[in-house]
């Protein structure tokens, strides 16, 4: 941590996921109330923001820049550019920029900032309030002090890899920062089955949840089998696991999730442009 020591990071945008990762790092006490600043186009948000994490917040996009070191460009992927203009000039060599918007790739924003090379694209999911999220990121310009930052920010946070700003980062932004509204969504359906045959919503939701958490912890504790081997594991001959897997891969349930992760690829790279 000691390449945080006696820096402040500063929030442009206060939405679901900023305010995940604020919860996260003030959590695994990355940084201090005091070191971290939020503004918003919002006030009453803004207001709001404050209030909850005791953070310090600002009324302009400059002043964040101005005190922070660490710069999260956490607004929506379409106000991103605009926001950024009256911005061009004020960063120095000393800044390092945390873009969390999906499809912005890091040549799109370093142009817009009179090519400045100090930047980073993060992409994560609001688990990491919970120390449980997947990210990835990208960097425009290899620099081990950059890469050491965002791995001690967003390591407690969860799980982080470096990927390519490329096809591979808009991969990752459905199958990790999209894929928990994904997996949400089945679990939905699950909860809305388990309730049709009496079961209330609360104990529905526990055993859907209670579910899906046993699964995802059946696969990270045995890293060494793949998930086809763990199915094998769990699925008697004949039995009422098999039966449902059989209508599972009989009603294509493979490719309508792969129709839909190629439509939120696309909608990835579509905002790029």
């Amino acid at each position: 941590m000691d390449n945080l020591k006696n820096k402040k990071i500063g929030f442009i945008g206060t939405g679901n996921l900023a305010q995940a990762i604020i919860s996260g790092i003030l959590d695994a006490q990355v940084f201090s109330k005091e070191d971290i600043l939020a503004s918003n186009r919002t006030d009453k948000k803004l207001q709001r923001v404050g209030e909850k994490f005791g953070i310090q917040t600002r009324s302009t996009n400059e002043a964040i820049v101005d005190e922070c070191k660490i710069v999260v460009l956490a607004m929506k992927p379409q106000d991103l550019l605009e926001a950024l203009e009256p911005l061009r000039s004020a960063f120095t060599k000393e800044h390092l920029i945390i873009s969390l918007a999906a499809g912005l790739s890091l040549e799109t924003l370093s142009k817009a900032i009179l090519d400045y090379n100090n930047i980073a694209k993060v992409m994560c999911n609001v688990a990491v309030r919970h120390k449980k999220g997947m990210m990835g990121y990208s960097l425009i310009k290899e620099g081990p002090q950059a890469s050491d930052m965002i791995h001690d920010i967003f390591s407690p946070l969860g799980k982080i890899i470096e990927v390519p700003d490329s096809e591979a980062m808009s991969a990752l932004t459905v199958a990790s920062a999209a894929g928990i509204g994904l997996v949400l969504e089945l679990m939905q359906y699950w909860q809305d089955w388990i309730e049709g045959y009496g079961y209330s919503k609360d104990v529905a939701s526990m055993m859907t949840a209670q579910t899906f958490l046993g699964a995802a912890h059946l696969a990270l504790e045995n890293p060494n089998l793949n998930f086809f081997e763990l199915i094998n594991q769990v699925a008697s001959k004949k039995g009422v696991t098999e039966s449902a897997l059989v209508s599972m891969r009989e009603t294509d349930v493979d490719r309508v999730l792969r129709i839909s992760f190629e439509k939120a690829y696309m909608r990835d790279r579509e905002l790029g442009k």
